[in-house]
């Protein structure tokens, strides 16, 4: 399915301790500044919070023309008609997901192995994130070898984006792998300057993918 995505610089949020306000305000700067894509990820918020949140990130995604991807939750996705869903290894089955949300929408899907990757493909998966890359404090997760990322991009025919402890000074290091972008939480939601920040990666992740061409 080649649905309209560019996964070249994919947000996926985190909340911290932020307001709402700042909240909001760090996702509106990367947006102006370059992001392709926004994952919002809410593991604590209960449902009636999630959903008012969702709107109002959707409000500044959709000003800026980046699709809105939701974490986990398919009944947040359509309540706010978001571009998307990304699921996790422990969610319902890929298959269940895409009838759910039907096949217009975007559905990521995360993958560490080979076998995950393929079985995603071939499920209805739209793209996969893979990792964690390095270590992060965002998730505690077994880490995700380069060599095991490059094989995923070598058995499967979709895009995918490298996630986990992704950073401005390490990002070089998925040259090669086949990604078509990186995931990043940290290093632009608790940058001082979101803009800038934001146009720098954008700019060396671009140069890593156009070395591959």
């Amino acid at each position: 399915m080649g649905k309209a995505m560019d996964l070249t610089l994919y947000l996926v949020t985190g909340h911290y301790d932020f307001s709402d306000t700042k909240f909001l305000a760090v996702v509106e700067e990367a947006c102006k500044n370059g992001v392709t894509l926004v994952q919002l990820r809410e593991k604590e918020l209960l449902t009636g919070a999630f959903y008012d949140l969702a709107l109002k990130v959707k409000a500044i995604t959709d000003a800026y023309q980046v699709p809105l991807i939701i974490n986990d939750r398919v009944d947040i996705c359509l309540a706010v008609d978001a571009a998307g869903v990304h699921i996790g290894d422990d969610e319902l089955p890929v298959a269940v997901v895409r009838s759910l949300i039907g096949p217009e929408k975007i559905l990521g899907v995360s993958a560490k192995t080979v076998a995950r990757g393929v079985e995603a493909e071939q499920a209805g998966a739209d793209y996969l994130g893979i990792g964690a890359i390095f270590p992060t404090k965002t998730k505690e997760t077994p880490l995700t070898g380069l060599e095991t990322v490059k094989a995923i991009n070598d058995a499967t025919t979709i895009p995918s984006v490298a996630i986990g402890g992704i950073k401005e000074g390490n990002l070089a290091a998925v040259g090669g792998t086949g990604v078509a972008g990186v995931s990043i939480v940290s290093d632009i939601m608790l940058a001082e300057a979101v803009g800038q920040k934001v146009r720098r990666l954008k700019q060396k992740i671009t140069d890593v993918l156009e070395e591959e061409k």
